[in-house]
């Protein structure tokens, strides 16, 4: 895969110009998608850190007892 800074440099150029263009209401839903998007994804990721094997460290050999 090769990599043309000029064409990647050009397309950013047009899709902000497109995005400048729309109208406001448009804006704010896209908004609102990457909103409900973002919180999908801080759903699934608490969700999966709550089922999470969690275990100990081991003690090695080191005990808790003073003698």
């Amino acid at each position: 895969m090769t990599f043309d800074m000029g064409k990647i440099l050009e397309s950013k150029r047009a899709l902000r110009s497109r995005l400048a263009s729309l109208p406001v209401t448009e804006k704010l839903a896209m908004l609102d998608a990457l909103r409900d998007r973002a919180l999908a994804i801080r759903k699934a990721a608490t969700r999966s850190q709550a089922t999470a094997v969690r275990e100990s460290p081991p003690g090695y050999g080191v005990s808790d007892r003073k003698d």
